[in-house]
């Protein structure tokens, strides 16, 4: 992995720098889809298998988008799977996973991201869940190395935890990115959510802009 620089003049060059690197193409747009697993997100884990094509969509082009699937349960299982630009092919992984009790571990999967994105560009990660078990510390950190490779994180918050509201809007406002809860069953919020990020994902702001939905609208209002 690349080294992180250390002086405030370093972090200004880098930034500068990455600030330059060209868009995204057809080749290079990808997302990576992290969920959590443990037992009481099994509902909302049907629930995104059957909304996953949305990742898939991309509003400014023909396809494209590739996504990993990321996800984590039982005591310190955490999976990752191949990059793909195939539905079917997520669809499949995602069915074959079985929610297992454990506890969270999103400072690792925000720290895989950075391992990934440090290799070759994630245009954004989503992150799917409802709880935070974790020092806040810990994943505020691993949030802002992340945040230094311009790689926003779109958390999705299942119920409205207060405490786990607290870590998510954090990790979304450190990395450029957008916390959005929603309501466990509602496809239709979902649904916006995802495509939202694939737009954002194709054409940036302006791919979202041109979404007619309230959680789009939403998003929209808390990215920089």
């Amino acid at each position: 992995m690349a080294q992180l620089p250390t002086s405030d003049a370093g972090v200004a060059r880098f930034l500068a720098e990455a600030r330059r690197t060209p868009p995204a193409t057809r080749s290079d747009r990808r997302i990576l889809f992290a969920l959590d697993a443990t037992a009481s997100r099994e509902p909302t884990w049907d629930l995104a298998s059957r909304l996953h094509g949305e990742l898939f969509e991309a509003a400014s082009d023909d396809g494209g988008t590739a996504v990993q699937l990321v996800h984590y349960g039982g005591f310190n299982e955490f999976h990752a799977s191949p990059w793909t630009t195939r539905p079917a092919t997520l669809l499949r992984q995602m069915t074959e996973v079985r929610c297992r009790g454990g506890l969270t571990q999103i400072q690792r999967v925000l720290e895989h991201a950075l391992a990934e994105t440090s290799q070759a560009r994630i245009r954004a990660v989503v992150f799917i869940g409802d709880a935070c078990e974790e020092p806040v510390d810990k994943v505020a950190d691993a949030a802002g190395r992340l945040a230094l490779f311009q790689t926003p994180v779109f958390v999705f918050q299942e119920g409205a935890d207060p405490d786990a509201s607290r870590v998510f809007r954090q990790v979304a406002r450190l990395t450029g990115g957008a916390h959005s809860p929603f309501v466990p069953g509602r496809a239709a919020d979902l649904r916006a959510l995802l495509r939202a990020v694939a737009h954002f994902a194709a054409s940036g702001r302006r791919g979202v802009e041109r979404l007619d939905h309230p959680a789009a609208a939403r998003l929209l209002r808390q990215l920089p």
